[in-house]
């Protein structure tokens, strides 16, 4: 497996299980309450904070525990990020259409922000998954 490759399970492990855990989070938070009224942003800022920096640290770590070819990219690697990062693009572009329609409705903050974390994870998660396909099947 490729740098690159493993660079791209790690940011798909990261972006499943960091929501997973921000989700389980409010989940125990909205017992008994209205969901719109919890206190979401600690736990929401939390969750980029950790998204962003679990993926560095598994990232170096991955780099010192298989030096040979880290953080080298050869035309293929290139290609086949171009091609996953444009899915994610037309992802999280097609899918801020709901926040921003939230928004115009005059929702509650908690429906818009969380919303735009969805369309964050997800565009992340097809990202990802269109990437390791490539790296597997070819493209």
């Amino acid at each position: 497996m490729s740098f690159e490759e493993r660079r791209i399970w790690i940011y798909l492990a990261v972006a499943v299980l960091v929501p997973a855990a921000y989700l389980v989070v409010l989940l125990a938070r909205a017992a008994g309450t209205d969901v719109a009224d919890l206190a979401y942003q600690r736990p929401l800022v939390t969750a980029l904070g950790v998204s962003l920096a679990a993926t560095i640290l598994l990232n170096m770590v991955s780099a010192a525990l298989w030096p040979k070819g880290a953080y080298q990219k050869d035309p293929r690697d290139k290609e086949i990020d171009r091609r996953g990062d444009y899915v994610g693009f037309v992802v999280m572009s097609v899918l801020t259409v709901v926040p921003f329609s939230l928004a115009l409705l005059e929702e509650p903050y908690f429906w818009i922000a969380n919303t735009i974390y969805l369309a964050y994870v997800t565009a992340a998660v097809a990202s990802s998954a269109v990437k390791l396909v490539a790296y597997r099947r070819g493209f």
